[in-house]
């Protein structure tokens, strides 16, 4: 995104697209004795078998600058299991398996749950949660870089510019989040462009200005996968388990930081990665899912924070939301046209009446079980019901690696 306008309430570093990788991986791994780097990896073994992961790997090979990859696999079976034990095991870094349906990480998951700090459901939030887990039980990285796996256009400067922010300690960001264009023959990233920032604009007008939405709304891409943050940060952030994560992570962030140590980056030229249906008729799956997740966790944290919700005010919000998200089409379709990109309308529109659909549901969800699901517990409250955890993962994983 070829520009340097700062308009929000974060930093944002732009690429210029003139960037040296050399320079800057040489820079990183200097900057990276200071505060070695781990590289999380959040994997499902369709990823295995598909055509960006073999290609991120190749990628990863040329990376010099890693402290230690470690890979958390969600839905593995025992045979997948030493498939992944192959697969990774071409990285020259050193390299650690997270087998989630492990029977010994099976065990640490009920012991949460016995006292009363479980990590809830199987999903990509616990399996990035316990790879945090396992950063700060070996105490070596300073820094947790997170990206997903189906990544089609991924590349060393992706993850570079990626590490970089954090891993330089002089520039003082405690949290970068990445963006990117999402952009083929036409536009693409639907829940962002036509659901959450449409949702902020009318919370906006409903409540005004509150900080946490002028905040939010500074993210270019809020839904990014990617970020990379100090590992103090994984310690005191809670997370959703489920599609509320980027959100979630960000409010965390919001609590746990000051703004002027978030960032977020432009990682790359554009960015292809496998799309989620709309599921307009399945409300369990897909963008509708997504929809109200993000919206539940939205309104979880905001009613933390003191607002007060109602049926008469979700109402009023849907109707909001609506009027924003029809604007945005238009705007959207006249960028499309001057770019000569294809658009179709009437695939938005629907798109906005079920994300509308969504919106009413989750209000609904809400106003029934304001709570909804906890977050999954920060390290500190776990570390502080179990005290020998971290001695337990570690020893876990290291069986499970073996």
């Amino acid at each position: 995104m070829g520009d340097f306008h700062q308009p929000g309430e974060i930093t944002t570093l732009h690429r210029f697209g003139n960037t040296d990788l050399n320079k800057l991986e040489a820079a990183i791994k200097k900057l990276s004795r200071l505060r070695p780097i781990a590289l999380v990896l959040p994997t499902i073994f369709s990823e295995l078998e598909g055509t960006a992961l073999p290609k991120i790997l190749e990628e990863l090979k040329e990376v010099k600058y890693l402290n230690q990859i470690i890979v958390t696999l969600g839905r593995f079976n025992k045979e997948q299991f030493k498939y992944a034990k192959k697969f990774f095991s071409v990285l020259p870094q050193e390299v650690k398996l997270i087998w989630n349906d492990s029977t010994r990480i099976k065990k640490l998951y009920k012991l949460l749950d016995d006292e009363n700090v479980s990590a809830g459901k199987d999903g990509k939030g616990r399996s990035a949660w316990l790879a945090y887990g396992y950063v700060l039980a070996i105490e070596k990285p300073q820094v947790i870089v997170l990206h997903d796996c189906d990544i089609q256009t991924y590349s060393r400067e992706f993850l570079a510019r990626l590490c970089y922010p954090v891993v330089n300690h002089n520039l003082d960001f405690e949290f970068c989040k990445g963006y990117y264009l999402r952009v083929t023959d036409r536009m693409h990233g639907r829940v962002t462009r036509l659901f959450v920032t449409p949702l902020l604009r009318a919370f906006r007008t409903l409540l005004g200005d509150l900080d946490f939405l002028k905040y939010l709304d500074s993210f270019r891409y809020p839904l990014a996968g990617e970020f990379s943050m100090i590992t103090d940060l994984a310690r005191a952030n809670r997370i959703p388990g489920d599609w509320g994560l980027e959100v979630g992570v960000l409010a965390e962030v919001y609590r746990n930081c000051s703004k002027k140590r978030i960032c977020q980056v432009d990682l790359c030229e554009t960015y292809e990665h496998k799309h989620q249906p709309l599921s307009e008729e399945n409300v369990e799956t897909g963008l509708m899912k997504m929809c109200i997740d993000i919206s539940k966790t939205l309104f979880t944290t905001m009613a933390s924070a003191g607002i007060i919700f109602s049926d008469g005010f979700f109402r009023t919000l849907r109707i909001t939301y609506l009027r924003k998200a029809q604007i945005f089409i238009e705007r959207y379709e006249n960028d499309a046209a001057i770019n000569g990109l294809f658009f179709d309308r009437h695939q938005e529109a629907k798109a906005v009446e079920a994300f509308t659909n969504g919106l009413k549901l989750a209000g609904e969800q809400f106003l029934e079980n304001p709570i909804g699901t906890p977050l999954i517990p920060n390290w500190s409250r776990v570390i502080s019901a179990i005290p020998e955890f971290f001695e337990m993962l570690i020893d876990a994983v290291e069986h499970d690696n073996k």
